[in-house]
């Protein structure tokens, strides 16, 4: 018999042995996995680990990284505010979407018009975009107390069929022959947030950079980041310090949705080019286990965005080589997550034999 015994303070060793020991456990499970659908577990998981980085493809596979990993990365460092704080927004992905509809637009609202400013609007609409639908469950519940990870997430699927209204609508190309989605933005220069394609750079991977070091900042030097802190280590010392909780709802909330919406824009203005009906991707629900395995921290985040970046695009060159089903690499994203909080709990607990007492 074992027993967990509660640890006076948490492991520092095991705060960042625990995403190492995650993915470990993740390869090994996922490679059982792909021995049961019939592939080779030892070639599969080189092919999602390592062929995009040292095969004779990597040269076309690396700038890939970039550009999956930014969107990864912008929205789990705002959803890392919150959930320092204890505020749980789930719905990342609708407040991608929506600042991917706001954000494009914009720029199709300027079509063809050239101007330096068309970008810029684009920028500040889909930022915008995306704070307003996370505005929706922050002022519930500080109004109302309702839960946030319901509403968030509910949004989500109102988000998806805006999405699919847009495409299907205002938002499509009266050039297009009546097939839905909007025009290529990629091909409208004043609307296009590539910086240099060949080498996979769009304005998204800038911005991904500069949300991960004023993250670090604000975390660590700025007295708004100890109240983040304090909130989610102990909400009743918070309020002895004078946290505003329902002002910290508002702006955790109102940082993760802006910053899910330039996501959205980045992507639907640079890889994908277009408002269309499947244009969502789970970008905002993946940044979750992005966000848990980089232990809430902005540098952690950015080298876990590259890893599941990584797992993005090795998955989709075992779709490609081995015929590998698209589900199982989905699976294996979500086996990272199920494996990093099931070994989380030993930064917190011991385990300890448990003694029989005799009778």
């Amino acid at each position: 018999m074992i027993t967990l015994e509660k640890r006076p303070q948490p492991s520092r060793v095991w705060t960042f042995a625990t995403p190492v020991l995650a993915v470990v456990l993740t390869m090994i499970c996922g490679g059982l996995l792909f021995a049961a659908l019939g592939q080779n577990p030892f070639v599969t998981i080189r092919t999602i680990f390592l062929d995009p980085l040292f095969s004779e493809f990597a040269w076309f596979y690396r700038p890939q990284l970039l550009i999956k990993g930014a969107p990864l990365v912008l929205i789990a460092i705002g959803l890392s505010f919150g959930f320092r704080a204890g505020i749980w927004n789930i719905g990342a992905e609708g407040q991608y979407i929506v600042g991917a509809i706001c954000g494009a637009a914009v720029g199709l609202a300027f079509y063809p018009t050239e101007s330096f400013m068309i970008f810029p609007l684009m920028v500040i609409a889909g930022a915008l975009g995306g704070f307003i639908w996370a505005m929706i469950p922050g002022v519930l519940r500080v109004k109302f107390g309702t839960n946030e990870i319901l509403v968030s997430l509910m949004l989500v699927y109102v988000a998806e069929q805006l999405l699919a209204s847009m495409a299907l609508g205002a938002l499509r190309n009266p050039e297009g022959r009546g097939f839905p989605g909007s025009r290529n933005l990629t091909q409208y220069p004043s609307a296009t947030s590539w910086i240099n394609e060949g080498v996979g750079m769009h304005w998204g991977v800038v911005f991904a950079f500069i949300a991960v070091i004023f993250a670090y900042i604000t975390l660590s030097r700025h007295i708004f980041g100890f109240h983040v802190r304090l909130s989610g280590q102990s909400p009743r010392a918070a309020k002895f310090a004078g946290v505003n909780p329902g002002l910290l709802v508002l702006i955790c909330m109102g940082i993760s949705g802006a910053l899910a919406g330039l996501a959205g824009l980045f992507e639907v203005a640079g890889p994908a080019g277009q408002v269309s009906i499947d244009f969502n991707v789970g970008y905002g629900f993946t940044a979750i286990i992005v966000a848990f395995l980089g232990r809430l921290h902005p540098v952690g985040i950015l080298l876990a965005g590259g890893l599941m970046a990584l797992t993005y695009i090795g998955g989709e060159i075992a779709q490609s080589n081995l015929g590998l089903p698209g589900a199982a690499i989905q699976l294996l994203q979500g086996m990272l997550l199920f494996f990093l909080l099931a070994v989380d709990v030993l930064t917190n607990y011991r385990v300890r034999p448990k003694h029989k007492v005799a009778t």
